[in-house]
This record gives C-alpha cells, structure tokens and sequence, in this order.
C-alpha cells in the first residue's frame, strides 16, 4: 500500500514537472513575444513634438489663424505635434532664438526675418535645406518667386523657405483724393508727384503722407535707395553701400519731405502709429507693409487704394518679413518632421489663404492660379499690387551681425529725420560704424 502511494506521488512529481517546463518555456516565449509587441505598440503610438517659434509684426488676429495652421497639420500628421509659441516682434523671436541656441535649447522649427541669415549661421544654429528639398523634386524652388528667395540663399545652398513675405507698397485714401481734387484712380508714380500730391493732401489735420521710422528705419530707407538704383549691401554679406551718392539723395528727399514739405510728421513716427493714422484719417498716403493689407481692408471705413512705390530711376521695393528655418541641435527625426510642417505651411492652397487672411504675399506663383485666389483677386486687385511689385523688389538689408548693423542705420536715420544732423553726415557716420563691425568677417 505504501509502495503503491510512493509510485503514485512519484509520478505525479515527474508529471507537474513536465507541466512546469513546458510552462516555464512557454512564458519564456509568451515574455519575449510580450516585450517585442510592447517596443512595436511603443514605436507605434511614438509622437514627435516640435517647438515651433513664431513673430506678428502686423495688425490682425494671425496667433489663432497660425494655432489653426498647426491644428490642421497635426490632423494630417498625428504623429506630428506642433506646439506654436508667440514669441512677440520680429526682434523679440531673434533675441529668444539666439538665447535657446546658446543654451543648447532652440526651438525645432522658427518663423525669423529672412535677413537673420548670416546671423544664425555665425551661430552654427540652422541647417541647410538642400538635401530635404531635393526630396520634392527638381523644380520645387522654381515655385517661389525669386525675389523671395534673394535672403534665403548664400554659397550656392539654400537655408529657409519664405513663408510670411511682403513687399512695402503705398495705401492711399481715395476719398481724400477726390476732396483734394486728385483722381482716385491716378496715384504718384514718381518722387516729384509724390510730392505734388502730398502736398495738396496736407491740410484740416490731415498728413499727406505718413512713413513710419521705429523699428524699421533701415526698411524704409531701403525703398528710396532702390528706387534711386543702388542697394544697401553686397550679397556676402560682408560690405555695405550706405554713404553712396544715391543712398543721400534718397534720405534727403525722405527728410525734405518731412521738414521742408511739411507733408509728413517730424521725428521717428512709429511703425503701429501709422496703419491706425491712415484708417482713421489722419493721413492720407502711407508706405506700409503688404503685410497689413487685410488688417486695412477689414477696417477702413473708406475706399482706398493700392498702388507701386513711387519712383525715382526706377520701381523699387526691399522684400521683407519672415522665412522658416530648421534648427541644427536637434534630432534627425525632427529636422525631417519640421520639414514636413514647413511643407505643409507653404502648400499653394495654404499659402494663397494665408495671402487672403493676412495681406502677405502668397510666396508660390502657383499660388495664383488657385481657385481661391482667382475669385479673391476679381473681387480685390489691391492683392495683387505687392506680387506684381516683386519685378521691381530686391533682398531687404542683411549682413553679418545683422541686428547691430540694422540699429547702426537705423539711428542715423532717425536722427536726420529729427533734423539734428544732415543725410550725408549720418550716413558716412553710419559708414564708419558699419565697416567696423564687419572687420572681423573681411579677414
């Protein structure tokens, strides 16, 4: 009886071994089929997130028509997030830029001015686009209109594809032409009509003509140099041409126009003063970006117009606004993921309804021959002014140093225009300070 208990524990003992390594293997097999579809579902619910930097430098709601933008993209791309942060002007993006990039924290992909350029690349901070855009074919840059792409390229490569672009081009009051005895449909053409009209329009506290100074000096004198045949710059970045015989004769007819005409305020007039002066009347020709043709549209209470640059040897215009560039001390996988998000925000469709939503210039000539272009454009030709202006247009200032050379300028201009020192004594002064900055890039 013993005997028989012993034999049947004993096989039951070898029996709930064979049970137990057959179980123990296949847990083995059951772990390690776990553990691969765990990294497969790991990798396939992985997200990539960018930080994407953006600047207003016009009047409108544009942060919830960009928060859309990136809405939409991530809709397209789930596995794409975009995180859009407002960083403020122009100037204020490149100061928190250049301060994430020192800090070995740059945003993945940004909105910055085109002429920051050589800024970013003495920084190391950008890559260029070239392989990514040789991905999209052939002719993919013959798209862009190059104007747009003068501040994009340098050394034969390509480094930021143009997304909120503008030329500056002259809003006019026709209202306040008719009472002046000027036809509506007949703006100034050239320096001396320019001042003609202003000077008829100057009267019962309104300025003919309002040209805006903080922030964008160097712009602004820009067109007057380029309508007199000579620009600011070389295309290295590394000379500038601010004392040049054309370039005085530009700030002179600027500054006369302001002190000798009295058609327009003394002093530095500021960039958002005057969009609000012109839509509430208090002038009556402006020098503005495109960039605030919708924000005008959606709140003159007056019919106006849109017109050229008047000129002097020629048509002229900086191009300006801002391109997208991609960070280099960040991923492979998010340089191509930003590339993916710059794709999608310069789309023909998107760029012509950005066009429409904000007044910039749709960066794409394929752009215009959307249907929603066409129909915008029948029903308001001022859109077109600033993209058939781009013949005459040229790259905005851009340097090494940039932001230093800019405010260099800029000062001298502000100061000739408060009357406190001549156009030829600020312009050698700015000179001088100029080419001392860029010592160190001419070795």
């Amino acid at each position: 009886m013993r005997f028989k208990q012993m034999k049947r524990l004993s096989l039951m003992m070898f029996i709930l071994l064979l049970v137990v390594t057959g179980c123990g293997s296949n847990a083995a097999v059951n772990s390690s089929t776990g553990t691969a579809n765990d990294a497969a579902a790991a990798t396939a619910g992985k997200k990539t997130e960018l930080t994407f930097y953006y600047p207003i430098s016009v009047g409108g709601p544009l942060t919830e028509t960009i928060e859309g933008m990136a809405k939409a993209f991530t809709d397209k791309y789930p596995d794409i997030i975009v995180k859009p942060v407002y960083t403020g002007s122009y100037s204020d993006t490149a100061v928190k830029t250049q301060a994430g990039v020192q800090a070995q924290t740059p945003p993945d992909v940004a909105v910055l001015q085109s002429t920051e350029l050589f800024s970013l690349l003495d920084m190391d901070a950008i890559i260029p686009l070239d392989d990514l855009i040789a991905q999209e074919g052939a002719g993919y840059l013959d798209d862009f209109y190059p104007a747009f792409l003068a501040n994009s390229q340098t050394g034969g490569k390509t480094y930021s594809i143009p997304f909120q672009r503008s030329t500056i081009v002259l809003y006019y009051n026709k209202e306040l032409f008719a009472k002046a005895g000027l036809d509506p449909e007949q703006p100034p053409k050239t320096w001396d009509e320019m001042r003609e009209y202003a000077q008829k329009l100057t009267k019962d506290g309104t300025w003919g003509l309002e040209i805006p100074v903080t922030g964008f000096a160097y712009w602004m004198l820009q067109t007057f140099s380029l309508q007199n045949g000579q620009n600011l710059m070389t295309e290295d970045g590394k000379q500038v041409m601010f004392n040049t015989p054309e370039v005085q004769e530009g700030l002179q007819y600027w500054a006369d126009l302001a002190m000798k005409d009295k058609v327009m305020p003394e002093g530095a007039t500021d960039w958002g003063t005057v969009p609000s002066d012109f839509l509430e009347g208090k002038t009556a020709m402006m020098y503005h970006t495109t960039g605030n043709l919708s924000n005008v549209k959606s709140n003159a209470q007056f019919d106006f117009g849109v017109a050229f640059l008047p000129m002097k040897k020629s048509y002229g215009s900086p191009t300006g606004g801002g391109n997208f560039y991609i960070f280099k001390d960040i991923s492979k996988e998010k340089q191509e993921a930003a590339w993916k998000f710059v794709q999608f925000m310069t789309e023909s469709e998107r760029a012509a309804q950005w066009s429409i939503d904000t007044g910039y210039v749709a960066v794409r000539k394929s752009s215009y021959e959307t249907e929603v272009m066409k129909s915008y454009t029948a029903e308001f030709p001022q859109a077109l002014v600033a993209r058939d202006q781009l013949e005459h247009a040229d790259a905005e200032l851009s340097t090494h140093n940039n932001g230093k050379i800019m405010k260099i300028l800029s000062d001298q201009v502000q100061a000739v225009l408060s009357g406190m020192i001549s156009p030829a004594e600020g312009l050698d002064h700015a000179q001088k300070e100029a080419e001392k900055t860029l010592a160190p890039f001419n070795k």
